[in-house]
């Protein structure tokens, strides 16, 4: 799968994720509330972050890749 997240995006999403996660684990909130609104979001941005492709930006056709040179 060709990569389509750039090196900074890659960066905030794994932090982002990370703190979606946390506020999985630490928000006073029912179970099912914590891991459907932070939990499977954090889940998706740390996916994102470590494969380097991103189904949304693929879906809308963009990148933050940086442009590759002419061969």
């Amino acid at each position: 799968m060709k990569s389509n997240v750039g090196r900074n995006d890659r960066i905030l999403r794994g932090l982002a994720g990370l703190a979606m996660l946390t506020c999985s684990v630490m928000a006073p909130m029912s179970l099912a509330v914590r891991v459907a609104a932070f939990g499977a979001v954090g889940a998706y941005l740390l996916v994102t972050a470590i494969a380097g492709t991103c189904l949304g930006y693929r879906l809308m056709g963009r990148s933050t890749c940086p442009a590759m040179p002419n061969r």
